[in-house]
């Protein structure tokens, strides 16, 4: 953890991002997308990074080994006043640095911009059943399961189920 440094994306980012992020999603069945299933063009990258920077309530970092990206995080906030307090995060790690505490590293400045500059009471995931380890993490960080999706992933023609987790920031 040592040369791990966590920074705010920039739209200059963008194509390491897609190569990053094409990469992740083939290294586990874990993520939204599999290897090479992550369809946006740098140009379509940088404007969701520039949305990203120009909004108060959302944020995307990186985490970043030397030059290469190790892990990619996002705090969505939502727009409309309602549920406005609420955000969704979004984490993923390189496999090479499972387990080596970069995804709570990740997770802790997620959290702490949520807490204290998107000023968030909810902050929601999803993720999948079986995903135990990530399931154990997000627990010690204090969320809590909150429901169940039955059939939420669909994998080489198998079904995988998801649980719903929230952190409460306002308790």
């Amino acid at each position: 953890m040592e040369n791990i440094l966590i920074r705010k994306a920039t739209e200059a980012d963008a194509e390491a991002i897609i190569e990053y992020l094409n990469i992740v999603g083939g290294e586990s069945d874990n993520l939204l997308f599999g290897k090479n299933e992550f369809y946006m063009t740098v140009e379509e990258e940088q404007e969701f990074i520039k949305e990203f920077n120009g909004s108060l309530n959302s944020v995307m970092l990186l985490a970043k080994d030397n030059d290469a990206i190790v892990s990619v995080g996002s705090l969505s906030g939502f727009g409309r006043k309602r549920i406005s307090h609420r955000g969704e995060l979004a984490i993923s790690v390189k496999k090479e640095y499972w387990n080596k505490g970069v995804g709570s590293a990740m997770l802790k400045e997620l959290i702490q911009f949520g807490k204290e500059k998107a000023k968030l009471s909810v902050i929601q995931l999803t993720v999948k059943a079986d995903n135990e380890r990530a399931i154990h993490t997000y627990k010690k960080f204090g969320f809590k399961q909150i429901g169940y999706y039955e059939k939420f992933f669909l994998i080489d023609g198998k079904y995988f189920d998801a649980c719903l987790m929230n952190l409460y920031l306002d308790q």
